[in-house]
């Protein structure tokens, strides 16, 4: 099973904690496989000036059974970019496609959640303008939620920053089941940490559960 991760310039690191998810959760589900997407192949500077390397581009990324599209900074520019919204509409298309705190304002961008629910990122620095108000503003045909992630069937987009973990721990259970999940947030650590977030808000799921077990 081959995930993808969609990373362009201006990615906040820490949403790599997609892959850093999917990596443990090898050590349960062997048969999963990564890789890197990019604008184009090759090296990509995230925010703070990581460099990190992105295996395909666009025009040549191999057909996964998920990809991920990442959040950052560099989100807007993404935004306006005719030849990544074209791809995030073709794998639409598959019903392969998730999302994670600004990356789900690219999703909005390319026109994929008119019409449904979604939710992004929160919290910012003043004076920067939360995302999700900004989601509001800008795409009305939206229904935007203020949600630890939503899962309408057909696209999941996560909240803000590190609920990239919980986004990611919930396709996992989606995808492989939740035993998987389960034990992949346990050998992360992070069984508290799940359930604090969903103490402060909760998820919208279209089949009501997102539990990982």
């Amino acid at each position: 099973m081959l995930f993808g991760i969609f990373i362009y310039p201006g990615v906040e690191p820490i949403d790599l904690a997609t892959f850093g998810v999917l990596s443990m959760a090898r050590r349960i589900a062997p048969q999963i496989e990564i890789c890197t997407i990019g604008p184009s192949a090759g090296p990509i500077e995230l925010a703070n000036g990581l460099r990190v390397m992105a295996d395909f581009g666009v025009d040549d990324a191999p057909a996964c059974d998920l990809v991920i599209v990442t959040g950052g900074p560099g989100w807007s520019a993404q935004a306006n970019a005719p030849a990544t919204l074209d791809y995030i509409r073709r794998i639409h298309a598959t019903g392969r496609i998730a999302s994670v705190c600004t990356g789900d304002m690219i999703l909005a961008a390319s026109g994929i959640l008119d019409g449904a629910a979604a939710t992004t990122k929160r919290e910012v620095v003043p004076p920067e303008a939360s995302p999700l108000e900004l989601m509001r503003a800008t795409y009305p045909q939206i229904d935007v939620h203020e949600a630890l992630l939503v899962d309408t069937g057909a696209v999941v987009t996560g909240g803000g920053v590190s609920l990239c973990i919980d986004t990611t721990l919930h396709l996992l259970a989606r995808m492989l089941g939740p035993d998987v999940a389960s034990e992949t947030m346990r050998i992360l650590e992070y069984d508290r940490a799940w359930r604090a977030n969903r103490d402060q808000f909760a998820a919208v799921v279209a089949n009501g559960d997102d539990r990982p077990a």
